[in-house]
């Protein structure tokens, strides 16, 4: 992400920011340890009863130094809908967290992304301590339960933020219960703690200018779509939430964009969606979805993205990367997702290549594709078409090279195909197969396995002129045990020069 448009915005503003980030981590020094958000938002969630939620700075003495946080109720499992929990702050410094269950006593207690190791020492049968020394994002499941779990997640403190009181020409100043305000060239949009839902707007969404910066102030809840389209220099930050958009960001035909700390709770769409875009980062978002087509983040003809520390919980891809789709063109390079946690509970954690140019000749490529240092928590799909976990579906006459899936952590999955490359024509999605896959690498992936049903992982080509090739496996385990070629893939004849070590 270039860093050079960010010191081009808010030029006017410039001093006020510096004095207000001063001033927050003059504040932090004095008060380092935890940070947590105002409640003026909590109206327009709905609390999840189940959990009690505190945290402190790490060998705080007195118990008074405990602070609850709200524990908001969230929907997951597109098949069957279930309330879940999620709890958020910020931590500068070790904090300790005890998490209480309310009803009956669960018998067991874990904590993950199981690499994270994570210990939580049981206090009694309702209560569970543990400490975290850095910022994470963690299901807390007791009993096994994760359809009720609960989702913590520990923000680092902001370094940027805004008040409210950027009275000026070129501010748009929302506070709770304010009046609907726009202005043409504004430069900063600011919401307050409280909830925010924009009256007569089409589709519920605001429209973002360019050269703008948005922020969702901690406690502020917007019920409202942010679309940004043919903008650029367009920053939005905060720990506010949007909830039920139909969208979370919609960023098209726009370059030069950072979406930064922001949670989005049950969009009926996508929770990023991006079309011939350039120049992007999305960074710390977390996201829930539960219905159908609620994917996480959708890139469609997109160059230099980077999608990094976000947590998706889907009911559907939770990351889909395409070339042509709607009115997008032009094929996609140079996407990165890096040090983040992924939970599909319907479909794939890692999807490229399924749309494309049917009509061109020569069709569109999507290259130079990178997943590194995730954790995948869950996959569960019936259909045998979509339960990859790692997976390139290249339809459309796609040409997808030069992939690269390294240090990918996965844990039981109910239902799931640990690799799955296939140039296929999937007959409800595609209009002509794909052209080929070409250099996939896959690198330090372990599978720990449990109840669930992992299928055995598969390259399937089209044909002899349409096949997958270059296909590397340097240290693929299954609960510590390196694989085998044999022992990995299945394959059909249209799949040359794989390599397994």
């Amino acid at each position: 992400m270039p860093g050079s448009y960010i010191l081009q915005l808010n030029q006017q503003m410039k001093m006020r920011k510096i004095l207000v980030v001063f001033m927050c981590l003059l504040s932090l020094s004095l008060s380092a340890g935890v940070k947590v958000y105002p409640k003026d938002g909590d109206k327009a969630l709905t609390l999840f009863q189940g959990y009690r939620v505190y945290v402190r700075e790490q060998g705080a003495p007195a118990a008074s130094d405990w602070q609850e946080l709200s524990v908001y109720q969230v929907e997951v499992d597109g098949d069957t809908h279930q309330k879940a929990a999620m709890a958020h702050f910020d931590m500068d410094g070790p904090v300790e967290v005890k998490v209480c269950v309310t009803g009956d006593a669960p018998a067991s207690v874990r904590v993950r992304p199981s690499a994270r190791e994570i210990h939580p020492q049981r206090v009694d049968p309702h209560t569970c301590l543990f400490t975290l020394h850095r910022p994470a994002k963690l299901s807390v499941e007791f009993g096994g339960d994760i359809l009720h779990n609960l989702h913590l997640f520990a923000n680092p403190v902001e370094t940027e933020v805004y008040d409210g009181r950027e009275e000026d020409t070129e501010t748009v100043c929302w506070t709770s219960g304010s009046r609907d305000i726009f202005r043409k060239h504004c430069k900063l949009i600011y919401f307050g703690p409280g909830v925010h839902q924009p009256k007569d707007l089409p589709n519920n969404e605001i429209v973002i200018p360019s050269n703008c910066t948005v922020y969702l102030a901690p406690g502020a809840v917007v019920k409202a779509r942010l679309r940004l389209d043919h903008v650029e220099n367009v920053r939005i930050l905060g720990r506010g939430i949007l909830l039920q958009p139909l969208r979370g960001f919609e960023v098209t035909h726009s370059r030069n964009i950072l979406i930064e700390g922001i949670t989005v709770i049950n969009p009926q769409h996508y929770t990023v969606f991006g079309g011939s875009s350039e120049n992007v980062t999305v960074r710390n978002i977390k996201s829930f979805s539960s219905k159908p087509w609620s994917d996480g983040i959708d890139l469609m003809c997109c160059r230099n993205w980077l999608i990094e520390d976000v947590f998706l919980r889907t009911s559907d891809d939770c990351l889909a990367f395409y070339n042509h789709r709607w009115w997008y063109w032009g094929g996609s390079s140079n996407l990165t997702v890096q040090r983040s946690v992924l939970w599909a509970d319907v479909a794939h954690a890692m999807n490229v290549g399924g749309h494309g140019d049917d009509m061109s000749t020569d069709g569109e490529v999507i290259e130079n594709v990178t997943f590194r240092d995730i954790d995948v928590l869950n996959v569960d799909e019936d259909d045998d078409n979509y339960r990859g976990v790692m997976a390139i579906g290249c339809g459309d006459k796609n040409r997808v090279r030069n992939v690269l899936f390294e240090d990918i952590r996965v844990e039981d999955c109910e239902e799931a195909r640990l690799i799955d490359l296939t140039v296929c024509y999937n007959e409800k999605y595609n209009r002509a197969p794909g052209y080929g896959i070409d250099g996939v690498t896959f690198r330090n992936v372990s599978y720990r396995s449990g109840t669930g049903t992992m299928y055995p992982s598969r390259l399937r080509g089209f044909s002899e002129a349409y096949g997958v090739r270059n296909v590397r496996v340097e240290n693929l385990t299954v609960d510590g045990r390196r694989q085998t070629a044999d022992e990995l893939f299945e394959r059909n004849a249209f799949v040359e020069h794989v390599t397994v070590q």
